[in-house]
């Protein structure tokens, strides 16, 4: 069929209308999204993403639209570390950072895990969260309990204690004189990654982290001394939220026992 050049411009006006219309459609959604390119430096990783509204949330059924994991959780240069891209394949998509609807009576910059579904949450205010995948103690070595996050340190060296150094004597090989004792050197092959923060009650260290892993495929299971163990990138980005001194709840799951008593190990 031939068109003459009024019905051409007739149809291009129309299409044009067309797109203006899903433009305004998704909207919402690009407010939530970061389609930006994987970020090169810790600065751009940690550059915070647009929220959407709370009623655009309440309309996408509570829970903020899926953000650019490839971007999210992409190689980072991290001073002179590089943290490796995350291979998403062999992480369950639920245990990827998302922002959702928490209902909690717990302060915002309080972090709540949940043991038996692999979950920390960072609380917000206003009903959310930013919820992570973690891993966990295995069995024998779940807690129960409250704690305060003491200090935080990047690139962590790692003092395992000696009990520790007696279940896993492979691990006498790999440790070194630190300035503060047998440890290993901050760094990516360290078993705590790139952030560390350290939980306390009062005066008292429990010798328990929430820390970073070089085991990502790690998330979503129950394998650790009893630190909860994060992506690297997750771990960056719950760093540069939480503050020293915020309360951390960790709630009950089966076989756990109080803090207190398991820091005793």
């Amino acid at each position: 069929m031939v068109f003459s050049s009024r019905q051409k411009l007739i149809f291009a006006a129309l299409a044009a209308a067309g797109l203006a219309g899903c433009n305004s459609t998704q909207s919402a959604v690009n407010s939530v999204v970061a389609v930006a390119a994987p970020p090169a430096t810790l600065e751009s990783a940690l550059k915070p993403e647009p929220v959407a509204p709370l009623s655009s949330v309440a309309s996408l059924g509570g829970d903020v639209v899926e953000p650019k994991y490839s971007a999210i959780y992409g190689a980072v240069q991290d001073g002179e570390h590089t943290v490796p891209a995350v291979k998403l394949s062999g992480i369950g998509p639920q245990f990827l950072r998302k922002n959702v609807a928490y209902a909690t009576k717990e302060a915002p910059g309080s972090v709540v895990v949940d043991p038996a579904s692999h979950y920390l949450y960072y609380v917000e205010g206003n009903g959310r969260a930013t919820r992570y995948g973690v891993g966990v103690g295995r069995e024998g070595f779940v807690w129960v309990g409250d704690a305060t996050i003491k200090n935080k340190q990047e690139w962590p060296d790692w003092y395992p204690p000696k009990e520790m150094i007696e279940r896993r004597p492979d691990l006498k090989g790999k440790m070194s004189k630190l300035q503060s004792g047998e440890g290993m050197h901050g760094g990516p092959s360290n078993p705590l990654g790139a952030r560390a923060m350290y939980l306390w009650q009062g005066d008292k260290d429990t010798l328990f982290r929430i820390h970073g892993t070089n085991e990502p495929w790690s998330i979503g299971h129950s394998e650790s001394s009893g630190c909860i163990r994060m992506i690297n990138q997750d771990a960056i980005d719950l760093y540069s939220k939480v503050q020293p001194g915020a309360r951390v709840v960790v709630l009950g799951s089966r076989g756990a026992q109080p803090v207190e008593k398991l820091a005793q190990r």
